[in-house]
């Protein structure tokens, strides 16, 4: 009998068709292809900035929990960097200037709401949300760079100084899923919060384009 698969690779596989969605909805494909507009990419900068604030609230609050801690490190910390590209993006008065829009507020409710009452629920936000930016993130930094001139200033979310390798850091991180000591229906549980996390991608690029048509029309 066969050994049964780890569970990072049963989050991979069972993840990836909604991964492929997210990555192909329209705005992103738009502004990956250069179809896309620096506003577009500033709006999207925005909407990382209500997430990952409720991500790293979470983070915090999550810190004495005995397998939520595992995952936590402050190389992943993207709130100072997000707050220096938007200085940098939209001007010093950014906050007064930018607002969720409503999937990132259902999105933002619903870290919340793990945050505080279920740590495999916040994980699975944060393994979606992080290995993502170490992962594809990167090629996305590459192409907006090219696109805009950007260095640093305008990507430092995508600027992991302190993570050398990228790819080792996220072994490690897959190996701390695979020996959480959740059962199977707990697992099960994790897996379809990863989807509802991607699912939550998704619909912020279709509200993105929705945006974007109505300050057009």
């Amino acid at each position: 009998m066969s050994e049964p698969a780890p569970f990072s690779a049963a989050v991979r596989a069972r993840s990836a068709g909604a991964h492929s969605s997210s990555e192909g909805a329209d705005f992103m494909s738009d502004l990956m292809r250069g179809e896309g507009s620096r506003e577009d990419y500033v709006a999207l900068v925005a909407q990382h900035w209500f997430i990952y604030e409720a991500l790293e609230t979470a983070a915090a609050r999550m810190s004495g929990d005995p397998v939520a801690s595992r995952f936590l490190s402050d190389k992943l910390t993207r709130l100072p960097a997000l707050e220096a590209d938007l200085e940098f993006l939209i001007g010093t008065d950014w906050r007064e200037r930018i607002a969720p829009l409503a999937t990132t507020a259902r999105y933002v409710a619903r870290i919340a709401e793990v945050g505080a009452t279920w740590p495999g629920g916040f994980v699975a936000h944060h393994y979606t949300r992080y290995l993502g930016d170490l992962s594809g993130g990167q090629f996305i930094a590459r192409v907006m760079s090219r696109r805009f001139g950007f260095e640093t200033n305008g990507i430092g979310f995508y600027v992991f100084d302190d993570i050398a390798d990228p790819a080792a850091f996220k072994d490690v991180y897959r190996e701390q899923l695979d020996a959480v000591p959740w059962d199977a229906a707990e697992r099960e549980r994790v897996i379809d919060e990863v989807l509802l996390a991607y699912r939550f991608n998704t619909e912020l690029f279709a509200d993105l384009a929705a945006a974007k048509r109505t300050s057009a029309a």
